[in-house]
């Protein structure tokens, strides 16, 4: 019988794994700085140069940064699955801001159900503060920008896909945090015109959804978290037809009478 050689393991490799696993958990966050180098040698009880080597194979691999005298950093990019360009397009779009709703309706589904499921008492303190901290975006009309709801209603939604401990739906949200914000904040506005009852009715569904997810109701909470963004998307259905009306409306206004029975309109 062969028997292949047993390598032996590098310390620096069981280091790399562990850093690998924190970033992929969302413990290290794209662009968040390591601990210094002696505090995180102390904290995994390895030497400076083991731990010295598994940040120069982290850094090989494109997922941290080292800075000259600024220390050591998750790399950027893996929080930016989109582009700035590809941002400021999407958001200018009626129907890509269509289709980011259709994806957070699968998404942010799975994400609500999963926390409702899986959260401990850590993540629920944390969902806790996030959804404190959007519903005092409520409660100040007048007084709160869109861009601060704006932060507030995609954090809420992070903090659930941190509370889902998927890795993949977590890097995902991450990955479109800026673009969920200016979803938000391009909808909040023309929603609020449409219709006087719906700060209301946005506090009650986050409401229902924060309690489902504590309660660990998980269907209920998937079912709230469909239930919202369906809201959003029939209001914002209601404003681009009413939009649609008004355009048709004033074309009209050039229009002679008998020019819809085949008679040449003057400009």
């Amino acid at each position: 019988m062969e028997v292949g050689v047993v390598r032996q393991r590098r310390l620096a490799d069981d280091i790399v794994m562990q850093l690998e696993t924190m970033i992929l958990e969302g413990t290290l966050k794209a662009g968040e700085r390591l601990p210094a180098e002696r505090a995180l040698a102390e904290q995994f009880g390895v030497s400076r140069p083991s731990l010295r080597e598994a940040v120069q194979k982290l850094a090989a691999k494109g997922l941290v940064v080292s800075r000259h005298g600024g220390g050591t950093f998750v790399a950027e990019s893996l929080g930016s699955t989109f582009s700035d360009p590809l941002l400021q397009l999407l958001g200018s779009n009626a129907d890509a801001q269509r289709d980011l709703l259709e994806f957070r309706h699968t998404l942010e589904g799975a994400c609500a159900y999963y926390a409702a499921l899986r959260a401990t008492e850590l993540d629920h303190g944390r969902l806790r503060v996030a959804f404190e901290a959007l519903q005092d975006c409520y409660t100040r009309i007048g007084t709160v920008t869109r861009a601060e709801e704006g932060v507030a209603d995609a954090s809420f939604h992070l903090a659930i896909a941190e509370a889902s401990h998927n890795a993949v739906l977590l890097h995902t949200i991450r990955g479109l945090f800026d673009l969920l914000k200016r979803n938000v904040v391009t909808n909040i506005g023309g929603m609020y015109a449409l219709r006087s009852e719906t700060r209301d009715m946005l506090m009650n569904q986050h409401k229902e959804l924060f309690e489902a997810i504590i309660e660990r109701r998980a269907e209920d909470a998937r079912t709230i978290s469909n239930r919202h963004i369906h809201y959003v998307q029939e209001v914002l259905a209601e404003g681009q037809q009413e939009a649609q009306r008004l355009a048709r409306a004033q074309r009209r206004t050039g229009a002679t009478p008998g020019a819809g029975r085949g008679e040449q309109v003057r400009p």
